[in-house]
């Protein structure tokens, strides 16, 4: 049954709720009950054109609201309790912040009368989120819920996207107050979208004269929409200059494309990291110079002018002083920076096509992700390798949860189009991966999602495979378990004299086993001969599974930028001493 809402009319704040999403254009809604938000609830139950998804735990239902937002475009929408289920939603929240991620999060709350009395699953909601969302708000009067609400939704998407929470209490959705229609809200938030004419002037120059030029690409490219991911692959095929990508921002420009040199950063590829170490104009577009890309901030990129086109205003000189900031949205920006281009002749310096790129083909022969599959072993790189062939085909979308098997995917997994590819960037949340592939699975109900996990990260949220089977979701769980925390491992093994403090997985579950437990499929494979059946097997299964993959247990993760070191300082190959790390090892480079 769906009860009709006209848009003025007299009704409870949770009806308000309701219907504010409705306007907005959602879904789904992924979330957990509890007492603080029942009256929500009831209104949820009492129409039948949104969808709820109902998680195992609140983190989760965060982390599957950043998958269907990542793979959509689209804000995802959670609900959760007061108190424990708003605290649940932290680490989501803050994961969302740092990667850019367009959510509205609705919390529960003990009625206004209470706030203050530490009533039973009261918490200070708004006071606890401040520092992990965009903006948030408490409201304490029905009449402005629904004002707040398509406020929110204005804030996560327009801009730097990011996740917005608004606290309802308990009294707020019972009572009654008359609804604002959408069209009516007047938004007050409006960033700068336009860029400057002189800057973009500015940037066309050097585009001009540069001789050793790389583009830097990141999220913010693919935030911008599918408008900005076409614009940069007309500008990167028209100026014919090399190209290069943060871990958000795979997907933006085809791993098939010409120009393209594999990610950067810490364990980005050589070719990339030596190309933006010796570049003498480096473009930044829609990436925010973190550490992991930057390496050595005094060493980064030294001697090229650079360029930072952002929408975040607060990005630009951040962290890398540049020559030229443009603030704007990508899309824009890249519309205007082709349109003066093009105007002014598309001209280019010859020395880019007879010198830089020949020297970044040399850097290209080094083969940085080269390793040894050798015996019935298999090697982690050997199973993405493999997943990649056998899956190119498909309608495919890939998540990952945190470590070693993160790297891997983003080295040897290629993605053409953007909205594929969905990580845990800037906080590195293990646990992220299964409840994203639930979250884009729910997107795109037709397509192939797997997830690709180590055994230690996909633990701490295996509690979803009761929505997966609840929902009837196919996804995949594609896990490379070397008993092994392997990242820590590594850093272990390189910087702290192999002292493996808490890095070994002990007591694991026979993963079989508990996929059977929850009524799903579960593959294990230990041979490279019998892999690609086993994977076949897992693609072809009608639903959830388990794809054990027993990978051999201490292999490093190369090339590797060593912290503190820049650029052209990186470890290739299975170097493991520390003194590889501190220069004394053949293999740094």
């Amino acid at each position: 049954m769906t009860r009709e809402m006209p848009s003025e009319l007299e009704m409870t704040g949770a009806q308000m709720v309701i219907q504010a999403l409705r306007e907005q254009g959602v879904d789904t809604v992924f979330g957990y009950p509890g007492g603080a938000v029942l009256p929500i609830y009831d209104a949820l139950f009492q129409q039948n054109e949104i969808r709820h998804i109902l998680v195992r735990h609140e983190q989760a239902a965060v982390h599957a609201a950043e998958g269907y937002a990542r793979s959509t475009g689209k804000p995802g929408v959670v609900l959760v309790t007061s108190g424990p289920g708003a605290t649940n939603a932290v680490t989501g929240l803050t994961d969302a912040l740092l990667d850019s991620i367009p959510l509205v999060v609705m919390s529960g709350q003990v009625a206004t009368f209470m706030i203050g009395t530490d009533g039973f699953q009261e918490a200070d909601t708004v006071g606890i989120t401040r520092p992990c969302t965009k903006h948030n708000w408490l409201v304490k009067d029905t009449s402005d819920l629904s004002r707040t609400l398509h406020q929110a939704f204005h804030v996560a998407t327009t801009g730097r996207p990011g996740p917005v929470l608004i606290d309802i209490p308990k009294d707020v959705q019972f009572a009654t107050a008359t609804y604002t229609p959408r069209d009516t809200v007047q938004q007050r938030y409006n960033p700068r979208r336009s860029p400057s004419e002189a800057a973009i002037a500015e940037l066309v120059t050097m585009i001009e004269r540069a001789k050793r030029p790389v583009f830097y690409t990141g999220g913010g490219v693919i935030n911008s929409g599918p408008r900005a991911s076409q614009l940069l692959r007309e500008l990167v095929g028209e100026t014919g200059f090399p190209i290069t990508s943060t871990l958000m921002g795979l997907g933006a420009y085809p791993a098939s494309g010409k120009a393209w040199l594999g990610m950067l950063g810490m364990h980005g590829l050589y070719e990339a990291n030596m190309a933006m170490h010796d570049c003498d104009l480096m473009i930044n577009i829609g990436a925010r110079f973190d550490d992991r890309i930057t390496g050595l901030v005094s060493a980064f990129s030294p001697n090229s002018r650079k360029v930072h086109i952002d929408i975040d205003p607060s990005s630009i000189n951040k962290v890398i002083r540049v020559d030229v900031g443009i603030v704007g949205d990508v899309a824009d920006v890249l519309e205007q920076v082709l349109a003066q281009w093009r105007a002014r002749g598309s001209k280019t310096d010859a020395a880019v096509q007879t010198k830089w790129w020949p020297e970044i083909a040399a850097w290209k022969q080094v083969d940085c992700l080269h390793y040894e599959q050798s015996g019935k072993v298999i090697k982690p790189q050997y199973a993405l390798q493999r997943l990649q062939e056998l899956t190119k085909k498909y309608d495919r979308y890939i998540t990952t949860e945190v470590g070693q098997h993160q790297m891997w995917a983003a080295q040897f997994l290629h993605f053409d189009e953007p909205h594929r590819w969905m990580t845990s960037g800037g906080l590195g949340t293990m646990g992220y991966g299964f409840p994203a592939s639930i979250g884009v699975q729910i997107a795109h109900p037709e397509a192939l999602v797997i997830n690709v996990a180590g055994e230690a990260s996909w633990l701490m949220n295996m509690q979803e495979m009761g929505t997966a089977m609840q929902f009837g979701l196919p996804v995949k769980q594609f896990i490379l378990n070397n008993e092994r925390l392997g990242m820590v491992r590594q850093w272990q093994q390189l910087l702290h004299g192999e002292r493996y403090s808490q890095s070994w997985s002990e007591s694991l579950p026979d993963f079989v086993k508990l996929a059977e437990a929850f009524g799903a499929k579960g593959i294990i494979c230990d041979d490279p001969d019998t892999l690609d059946d086993a994977i076949m097997e897992m693609i072809t299964t009608p639903g959830p599974v388990i794809f054990d993959c027993l990978v051999a247990k201490h292999e490093n993760c190369f090339p590797m930028i060593p912290s503190g070191k820049p650029h052209n300082e990186m470890l290739l190959g299975d170097a493991s001493t520390v003194g590889a790390i501190t220069g004394a090892g053949a293999m740094l480079v």
